[in-house]
C-alpha cells in the first residue's frame, strides 16, 4: 500500500511539474510576450501563434497513437515518457533567447517543445488505470489535475514575484524583456525539478522488469499493432463515441487556453501583471474544481460530469465574448478555471474505465489523438475570424460552437455499456 500510495504521489507530482509550461509558456506568459514583442504586432502575433499551435497540434495527432503503441510494446513508458520530457524542458529553456524579429526561431523553439510537452502526456496518462481502481479512478485522476493547477499556481506566483512585479528584478533586468523572457528559464527548472519521482517510482513496465527490451522489434511490431487496434477499435463503440465528442469540446478548450491571455492583452488591454494575477485567480479556481469534481465523478460517472462542466464551459465563453469591462472578464476567467479541470480530469478517468488492461498506451495515444486531430481548427478559426472581422471578439464567438457540438455527441456516449466492454476484454485477455 505505501508503495502504491507514492506511485500515485509521484505520478501526480508530474502533473504539478509539467503545468508550469501550460501555465506560463502556452497560456498566460510567453504566448502575450510573443504578439506583443517578438512579431510585428499584436494582429500579425496572433495569427502566426495560431499556426505554430497547429503544426504542433498536427505533429501530435499523427505522432500519438503510435508512440503509446510503442510504449505498451517495449514495455518501457517511463523512458519514453523521460525522452520527452527531456526535449521539452531543453527546448522551453531556449525559448529564452528569442528577441524582437525573431519570429521563426521562437515559433520553431515552441512548436518542438509543446509538441514533445504533449506527447510526454500521452504516457503520462496511459499510467492511470495502473495507479487507480475502476471506483477511484476519478479522484485519482482528479488529483492529478488539482496538483497540476497548484503547480501552475506556483510557478505564476513565482514568476510574478521574481521577475515581473520589481522594477528591478535580481538577476534579470528589464531591458529588451529579458524578465519576461526568463519565466522560460523558470519553467524548464520546474519541470526538470518535479519530474523526477515519476522516474523513480512509477510502475516499471514489462520490458524494463524482464530485462532489456529489443526497440527494434517493438518499433516494428508497434506499426502491425497499431493497424490491428484500428481494426478492433470499432469493438469498444464507447471509446470512439468518448473520442469524437473529444475532438470538439477539447478543440474549444485548447483554443480558450491558447488564447485566453491574448484577448486579455488585446481587446481589454490587460498589462503583464494584470494576466499574471489573472493567470493566479483562473489557477486557484480550477484546482478547487478538478479536486472537487473528482469525488463527484466516481460518484455520478464521468459522462455526468463531462456534460456538466462543457456547460459551465460554454456558459463562461459568452460572458468573456459579451464582456464589457475588464470586471465581467475576471468573472468569466474564474468560471473557465472552475470547470475546465473537471473536464480533463474526467475526460482522462472516464476513457481509463473504457480501456483494457492490455491497451492503456494505445488508447491513450489515441485520445491524444482526439485531442489534437482537429485541435488546429479551433486556433486558425480564431485567427481568420480576428482577421476578417479585426476583432478577436469573433474568434471567441467561434469557440461556442466547438462546445455545443461535444455537448450533442457526449449525450450518446453510454458510460455502463463502456465498463462491460472493458471488463470483458480484460478477462478474455
Amino acid at each position: 500500500m505505501a508503495a502504491s500510495r507514492r506511485a500515485v504521489a509521484s505520478w501526480a507530482l508530474y502533473d504539478f511539474a509539467n503545468s508550469a509550461f501550460n501555465t506560463l509558456v502556452v497560456t498566460f506568459v510567453y504566448s502575450t510576450y510573443f504578439t506583443q514583442e517578438i512579431a510585428a504586432s499584436e494582429t500579425t502575433g496572433t495569427a502566426l501563434w495560431s499556426n505554430a499551435v497547429t503544426a504542433s497540434a498536427i505533429l501530435v495527432a499523427v505522432l500519438s497513437p503510435f508512440l503509446g503503441t510503442l510504449a505498451d510494446r517495449s514495455g518501457r513508458r517511463r523512458l519514453l515518457l523521460f525522452g520527452a520530457t527531456a526535449i521539452s524542458v531543453a527546448a522551453t529553456a531556449a525559448l529564452f533567447f528569442p528577441q524582437a524579429g525573431d519570429v521563426w526561431a521562437a515559433l520553431g523553439l515552441f512548436v518542438v517543445a509543446n509538441t514533445a510537452f504533449e506527447l510526454a502526456f500521452v504516457l503520462y496518462n496511459a499510467f492511470l488505470p495502473e495507479l487507480a481502481s475502476e471506483e477511484r479512478i476519478g479522484r485519482v485522476s482528479g488529483y492529478g489535475w488539482a496538483l497540476g493547477y497548484a503547480g501552475g499556481l506556483g510557478a505564476l506566483a513565482l514568476g510574478y514575484a521574481a521577475l515581473i512585479a520589481p522594477s528591478e528584478p535580481l538577476l534579470f533586468s528589464t531591458e529588451g524583456g529579458a524578465n519576461v523572457r526568463a519565466t522560460c528559464l523558470l519553467v524548464a527548472a520546474w519541470f526538470a525539478v518535479f519530474s523526477v519521482p515519476i522516474f523513480l517510482f512509477a510502475p516499471a513496465g514489462r520490458a524494463a522488469r524482464a530485462g532489456r527490451p529489443d526497440f527494434g522489434a517493438a518499433f516494428r511490431e508497434s506499426f502491425e499493432a497499431l493497424r490491428e487496434t484500428f481494426g478492433t477499435i470499432r469493438r469498444f463503440r464507447q471509446v470512439v463515441r468518448l473520442l469524437v465528442a473529444r475532438l470538439f469540446y477539447n478543440d474549444g478548450l485548447l483554443t480558450i487556453f491558447n488564447f485566453g491571455a491574448i484577448y486579455a492583452s488585446g481587446t481589454f488591454g490587460f498589462s503583464f501583471n494584470e494576466i499574471f494575477l489573472f493567470g493566479i485567480a483562473l489557477n486557484v479556481a480550477a484546482g478547487l474544481g478538478a479536486f472537487a469534481f473528482g469525488f463527484v465523478d466516481d460518484r455520478l460517472g464521468g459522462k455526468t460530469t463531462l456534460l456538466v462542466s462543457v456547460a459551465g464551459l460554454a456558459a463562461a465563453t459568452l460572458m468573456a465574448l459579451l464582456a464589457p469591462s475588464k470586471a465581467w472578464l475576471w468573472a468569466a476567467g474564474a468560471l473557465v478555471g472552475l470547470f475546465a479541470g473537471p473536464n480533463q480530469s474526467a475526460s482522462r478517468s472516464l476513457l481509463g474505465r473504457f480501456t483494457p488492461p492490455a491497451k492503456k498506451g494505445e488508447f491513450f495515444g489515441f485520445f491524444a489523438f482526439s485531442g489534437k486531430a482537429t485541435a488546429f481548427v479551433g486556433p486558425a478559426l480564431f485567427g481568420a475570424m480576428t482577421a476578417a472581422f479585426d476583432t478577436q471578439r469573433a474568434g471567441v464567438a467561434s469557440v461556442l460552437a466547438f462546445f455545443a457540438v461535444g455537448a450533442a455527441l457526449l449525450l450518446g456516449v453510454d458510460e455502463a455499456e463502456g465498463q462491460r466492454v472493458a471488463r470483458r476484454e480484460a478477462n478474455t485477455a
